[in-house]
This record gives C-alpha cells, structure tokens and sequence, in this order.
C-alpha cells in the first residue's frame, strides 16, 4: 500500500482458508476496515494474488488440500509482481518447526488457531503500516535513483558542450572543417575499441567509460591552434624552419589552455584530463622524433598515440582549398610504412584491420563544396 492509497481507500486483505466457516469469521471480522477478498485453495489465492491489483496483505491457511499454504506461499515469494506482498501464516500448526518453516519461506508472521480477534487485528494493522512504509521508502528510492540520472546527465551534457564549444574555436581559425573534429573523433573510438582486447592495452581500454572519454575529448586536438598567427596557421604551402618551430607549440598551447579553464573554474576536471593529453602529446612519434617533448613508445599516452594515427590518417585522405586528397589505399600504405617510426606497429595494425570501418566513417562526415568554399572565405 503506498502513501496515497493508504488515504485514498481501504487496503486489501486476501483471506485463503479450505474451510468456509474460517474464511467467513475472517470477512466479519475485518470487512468494517479492510476490503476483503476470499480463496478457498492455494491455486485460487495465487490466481486472485496475480489478477487485477495485488493485494496490500496475505492471511494464509497451512492445511489445504492440493496445494497447502507453504507451497501457495513460495509460488508467491517466487512471483516477481507479488514477492514483496506480506505473508501471514493463520494455521492450527503449532509447532515450533512447523512456524520455522513458514518464515523460512518467506512470512512476515505466524498466527495459530483458535485465533484471538484483538491479536490478528493488532498484527495485520502493524504489518500494514510496515508495508506502507516500505513502499514509501521503495517509492523515494525510484524517484532519487531518476534524480541522479538526470544530474548526471546534465553533467555529461555540460561537458560535452564545454568541449564541442573549445572545439568549434579552434576550428575558425583552422583550414580544416568541422568534419574533420567528427572525422578523427569516429577514427579514435574505432580503434580503441578494436585495441580493447589487445594485452597491451586492455587494462586501459577495456572500459566503456575510458572509451567514451577519449571519444569526447578528441575533437580538442588541436584547440592549441588558436594561438598560433594566421599567416603560419592558414600558409598553404611548406613551412619554414622558423614557422614550423612556431606551429609546433600548439601543442604546449591547447594543453595549457585547458589548464587554465580549469584554474579558472577553481576545478580539477576528470573528464579533461584525456583532452589535454592528446592536445600536448598526439605529434609525438614512436621513434622519439616527434614534439614537443620527444617522447618515445610507450611513454607517449594511448590517448595521444591513436589520435596520432586518426589525425595523419584524415590529413591525407582529404581534399582541401590547397590541396587534392590521397585515395585511401595510398594513405593506408603512408601509415604502414610508418609502423614503429612514427606510429604504435600494434595500433597500425589494429587500423589495417579496421581500415574499411575508417572509410565509412570518412564517408559519414565527408567535406562537402560549400564546407570548403565557407573556409576559403575565413
């Protein structure tokens, strides 16, 4: 019984007994306070139990022919739409074991022939409000379970536009397009979940929340571009020695740029902590070679080693305002080629594996003609 039926109308009460002078003393005897409802065998008190609405609680015959109280009762306690209902055992067993057994399986009191009117009264009364009371808890507890879902939600949105929103910044400012941020985003949760199985990187991938992480700070890769000048950031052609010394520092530049919106915010942010590895560490290249710490194998973070792939890989295949795109075959043979120079061999082959999976998804997030002619104009 839950808190507004409780006010709104009498609790149900489902006598069971074999004998009709015991079910009729029961409906006299509750019927001023309680809806009553009778079944004279173990079979019908579970099919009254199961139809319509269930009833509040169970006073239940021992001795009945065909199925007895003790099976009526486990057939209940198995039933999922009415194992929570309360049992009370009202039987002329009286022994100790025979009372054992009926909380074993289940009740919440044994009551013994010949009944006394006061004790039943008082028992079923107290029963009932523990019922209610439990479901009231029961009913807090769904209520509070969907509140946290729902903040937590929130959370997750809050985040994801915090980093779709640094994202589309740097992507002003870049020749590439928006496409390209869902391009290698797709890239990088394709491999990790390929990698997920692999011995050197399940401990770290073999979790759907960590997966989901790198997917959602991947598009922040190159948020470190906003501080780089126009003229190397949008320069069409090859950069000199000094600009790309310049270019280089984006990396340092989108790492710290995070930091410092979480200074800001006063926080240390979980869910940033993937964002500003990959920014500071996806130039990096397996032999050592790369920037801006020359990091080298497997001191280089996972996160920034499968955006290392994901991003040369999208730079290759597609066509800008300066350039024409690499076929695919071609830049799957760049990336083989760079197996245990520039990238992981154990990501380059999990890429090869999935290859026609990186088509798809290039082909979901393409560039379109007015994608290019809108950067032409920037």
């Amino acid at each position: 019984m839950d808190a507004v039926k409780g006010t709104m109308e009498k609790p149900t009460i489902l006598v069971v007994d074999d004998t009709p002078d015991n079910l009729s003393l029961m409906s006299g005897l509750l019927k001023d306070f309680y809806k009553v409802k009778i079944a004279n065998n173990g079979e019908r008190a579970l099919k009254v139990a199961t139809t319509g609405t269930p009833p509040d609680i169970i006073l239940l015959d021992i001795m009945m022919p065909v199925m007895d109280g003790y099976e009526a009762c486990r057939h209940l306690k198995e039933n999922q739409a009415t194992r929570d209902i309360p049992v009370i055992f009202l039987t002329a067993k009286a022994e100790v074991e025979d009372e054992m057994k009926g909380f074993e399986l289940g009740a919440v009191d044994y009551i013994t022939k010949p009944i006394s009117p006061p004790v039943v009264m008082a028992r079923v009364k107290t029963h009932l409000e523990l019922k209610q009371m439990r479901d009231y808890l029961k009913n807090q507890n769904v209520f509070l379970e969907a509140e946290v879902q729902r903040r937590t939600q929130e959370v997750v949105s809050v985040q994801e536009v915090t980093i779709l929103a640094m994202a589309s910044l740097a992507e002003t400012r870049d020749n590439d397009t928006g496409n390209h941020i869902r391009r290698t985003q797709f890239y990088v949760k394709a491999l990790a979940e390929k990698l997920r199985h692999n011995p050197r990187f399940s401990d770290f991938l073999d979790n759907d929340k960590t997966i989901d992480l790198i997917f959602k700070s991947a598009p922040l890769h190159d948020i470190g571009k906003v501080g780089i000048p126009d003229h190397i950031l949008l320069k069409p052609g090859r950069f000199t020695e000094e600009e790309f010394e310049i270019m280089k520092t984006h990396c340092k530049l989108g790492r710290d740029a995070i930091i410092s919106a979480e200074q800001r915010l006063g926080l240390d942010l979980p869910f940033l902590s993937f964002a500003k590895e990959i920014a500071y560490t996806h130039q990096e290249k397996w032999d050592g070679t790369g920037y801006p710490e020359e990091l080298s194998g497997d001191d280089i973070p996972i996160s920034g080693r499968l955006m290392a792939v994901a991003d040369v890989y999208d730079a290759l295949i597609c066509r800008r305002v300066y350039k024409e795109g690499m076929p695919h075959e071609k830049a799957v043979g760049i990336i083989c080629e760079s197996s245990g120079t520039h990238f992981d061999p154990d990501i380059v082959d999990a890429f090869k594996e999935i290859a026609e999976e990186f088509i798809q998804i290039a082909k979901r997030f393409e560039d379109t003609a007015h994608d290019l002619q809108a950067k032409a104009k920037q």
